[in-house]
């Protein structure tokens, strides 16, 4: 491999694996979401009675993993609530075609899409409550900038929840997209932004990918975000974000950083193993559209005139497409490696000695490749 930007290495960061088997049970689940969560952090900022926002990624109303593992919120609501935590709210707000969000109001619901997902109650069910952002409407926003130096034209419009809440959690999933390549912890935060700013994302399309990154620069996230943890015993290893081929590993993965690049860096190690074994078939540019320009491209105009009209669509920016998963040439977080501090030195921690060997060492070694590379 080689980088081609001359990233210098960054600071250690830990990742925490957390083996899960096929099909685990609510217990399993519990079991590897703590073990992965307290092996790099001791939730030693969660003081009594605090309030925590938890983000999951419910993009559609498919079930896991088109949408966050609803075992894995539970664990982390009941680990939340065991550490003393207070108000959790678990929230987020849909993609384009499910939902369309305007300023006269919106079509389309991401609570019904929670409970199709099989979301909903088994978040009421731990003690945590719901915020969708489109039920309080188009003003319950507010903006925030993104680092100086960014391709933002205007300012971000986050949902007011998250300036009532002390600490926030992101639960993304481990999958394909059909326009970015992949879908993990730093695309995670296309889901607060309300519909305004999710067409310039998209129209401006020539740098949507650094976009991503810069998104996650914003103050709120910068203070607040301790913790990305995604449950992975299932992939969605191809397409993506809501159809593909999904591979459930006879060995799944917890995945957990205080760092969403750290993490991002192994979550797309493990995409990458997983994608590898998915069908021929499943990797062409009709059943997986981001090795297509054209495809994505077409898409994206989709996207974009869906979002604000036809000539929005038209009118879209070109953008690169990612012809296959590799972190050297995955944008988004070449971009997020220049905003933070460079390359991180992954640090490896499995919780269990039931993890395989060789896997642990094949993550190890594209992780390594990439800090070598620098």
């Amino acid at each position: 491999m080689q980088n081609p930007m001359n990233l210098g290495s960054g600071r250690s960061e830990t990742v925490s694996m957390a083996p899960l088997n096929r099909d685990p049970s609510s217990q399993d689940m519990d079991q590897a979401i703590r073990d992965a969560t307290l092996a790099v952090d001791n939730l030693d900022w969660l003081q009594p009675g605090d309030s925590v926002f938890i983000k999951p990624v419910i993009n559609s109303g498919k079930p896991y993993p088109s949408t966050t593992s609803p075992l894995a919120v539970r664990s982390m609501i009941r680990l939340l609530k065991e550490k003393g935590a207070g108000r959790v709210v678990v929230g987020d707000m849909s993609g384009v075609f499910h939902l369309h969000q305007s300023p006269e109001g919106c079509k389309g619901s991401t609570r019904k899409l929670a409970e199709s997902a099989g979301l909903l109650n088994p978040v009421l069910e731990a003690g945590a409550e719901w915020a969708f952002f489109e039920e309080a409407g188009w003003e319950s926003f507010y903006e925030e900038q993104p680092v100086t130096g960014s391709h933002w034209e205007r300012g971000i419009m986050l949902p007011n929840v998250l300036q009532e809440v002390d600490h926030i959690v992101s639960m993304p999933r481990c999958s394909r997209h059909a326009l970015l390549g992949n879908t993990l912890g730093i695309k995670s935060v296309v889901g607060y932004m309300r519909y305004d700013t999710r067409l310039e994302y998209h129209h401006a399309a020539k740098s949507i990918q650094e976009k991503t990154a810069e998104a996650n620069t914003v103050p709120t996230l910068l203070q607040k975000q301790r913790l990305v943890v995604t449950a992975a015993d299932k992939v969605l290893a191809t397409f993506g974000p809501d159809l593909g081929h999904v591979i459930a590993p006879q060995q799944g993965l917890v995945i957990a950083s205080r760092s969403v690049v750290a993490h991002d860096l192994i979550s797309l190690a493990w995409l990458m193993v997983n994608w590898r074994q998915a069908p021929w078939l499943n990797k062409q540019f009709l059943t997986d559209p981001s090795s297509n320009k054209v495809v994505t491209n077409v898409a994206n105009r989709l996207v974009a005139g869906v979002l604000g009209g036809w000539k929005w669509g038209f009118s879209a920016q070109t953008m690169q497409n990612s012809p296959l998963p590799n972190i050297w040439r995955d944008r988004t977080l070449m971009r997020a490696f220049e905003l933070m501090g460079g390359i991180p030195d992954i640090q490896l921690q499995p919780t269990q000695s039931s993890i395989s060997p060789q896997l642990l060492a094949e993550l190890a070694s594209m992780v390594a490749s990439a800090t070598r590379a620098a």
